[in-house]
């Protein structure tokens, strides 16, 4: 049995809860779990920088061949047209939305691309004394907006769609993408931001004090800077985010607004043979039931239609408990909470598919698939659920139940 000395120990807070907590250094390989709201905060399954920049280049060098070449193809009327994930997003701004063209572009290539060039930064600045405070803080956002998974799931969507009208074969940029994907996810599973935090600035607290602090950015625990500011990453240091209910509901009552249009204007239009066909997202789902599609249906109603309803609702009901102090148990709402997180990058889904049948289907042929007018909506509420989330301190769960009490 390894026993851990105590010298090796940091006292801390849980940065979902506020709980006070005695933790082992980075350099503990274990699991550490809050006994109070069960988050985890080291799993233990951290890999070395060095390892992580090999991964990081591998994905930059993938990354031409995954964006340019096709990563499907139809032959259609005698043409073969292929679908990369560039033409898409140029053909959305094409169709003059310059706004739904940076989200898809945003999510599907500037995120991806984000992430290991942030990773080679950490690696090449540790040497040469750069300040590294910024790519931290921003690695510590990025997990969310990496959606290459959603954009593969997409992709096979639309290769099922396209079956019913022309042949469909792999791309050359298939294999590229899928290794992007793999690599990507292992390398969020296995970057571990506190070690990295205080691998660059370590700072060993002895003990909480009474006036001490927990930054959610960096994890740092203590008391402010004379300026009001996390000693270690220099960010405002507040015992709770400001205005963080404020901006929660703002966001929610704005995606609910523009889930309305989402959900009723057309979010596709197809023509075929000169007739128009436009379908809302219902009746999308719908038509794929029709074709016998239902697999498909069910992930597309799943991530387009359920997933964005159930995030708001379960979002207002955590607001509610926080406003009204309710005796709920706190730690299902945490697992609400983290279950919304976890969830609300799905429903991107829809977005990618339509980037990628309006590639696939252009109006050179006796086809043609565009963008409706809901997507602006849908891809606005998504982003705004997303952020919701993310504005929530979920501290607050907690000091609504009672188990928390405001540092004097």
């Amino acid at each position: 049995m390894n026993y851990i000395n105590h010298t090796d120990l940091l006292f801390q807070r849980c940065n979902h809860c506020n709980q006070k907590l005695l933790t082992p250094r980075a350099n503990v390989r274990q699991v550490v779990v809050c006994p109070r709201c069960s988050s985890q905060l080291n799993d233990g399954r951290s890999w070395s920088l060095n390892r992580l920049s090999i991964l990081a280049i591998t994905l930059l060098m993938l990354a031409p061949i995954a964006f340019w070449q096709p990563l499907i193809s139809i032959h259609l009327l005698g043409s073969q047209i292929n679908a990369n994930v560039i033409e898409g997003i140029r053909l959305i701004n094409q169709q003059g939305d310059p706004f739904t063209a940076s989200i898809v572009a945003f999510c599907a290539i500037a995120a991806p691309l984000l992430l290991p060039i942030l990773i080679l930064l950490l690696s090449i600045g540790q040497h040469i004394n750069l300040n590294l405070r910024p790519i931290l803080l921003v690695l510590s956002h990025i997990k969310e907006w990496v959606m290459l998974d959603v954009y593969l799931i997409a992709l096979g969507i639309a290769a099922i769609k396209m079956q019913d009208y022309a042949s469909v074969f792999i791309g050359h940029g298939l294999v590229a993408f899928i290794t992007m994907s793999i690599l990507s996810l292992l390398i969020l599973i296995h970057i571990n931001l506190d070690e990295l935090w205080q691998k660059f600035y370590p700072i060993n607290n002895k003990k909480v004090q009474d006036n001490s602090l927990t930054c959610t950015a960096c994890h740092y625990t203590g008391p402010a800077n004379w300026n009001g500011k996390c000693k270690r990453c220099h960010r405002p240091l507040h015992y709770r985010e400001p205005y963080s209910l404020q901006k929660t509901w703002a966001a929610l009552i704005a995606a609910m607004v523009l889930l309305f249009p989402a959900n009723l204007m057309p979010i596709s239009i197809f023509y075929l043979n000169g007739q128009r066909l436009e379908d809302t997202i219902y009746s999308g789902v719908v038509s794929l039931i029709d074709s016998g599609n239902w697999p498909i249906a069910v992930i597309v109603f799943i991530a387009s239609i359920l997933v964005p309803f159930i995030k708001i609702i379960i979002m207002i009901l955590l607001l509610f408990s926080i406003h009204l102090k309710s005796n709920t148990d706190p730690i299902l709402r945490m697992k609400l909470l983290r279950f919304v997180s976890w969830i609300g990058r799905w429903s991107m889904l829809d977005l990618f598919v339509i980037a990628l049948m309006m590639t696939l289907v252009n109006r050179d042929q006796l086809m043609s698939f565009t963008m409706g007018p809901a997507a602006l909506y849908f891809g606005s509420a998504v982003i705004l659920t997303i952020l919701a989330v993310e504005w929530l301190d979920s501290r607050l769960i907690w000091d609504s139940y009672g188990k928390s009490k405001p540092t004097k």
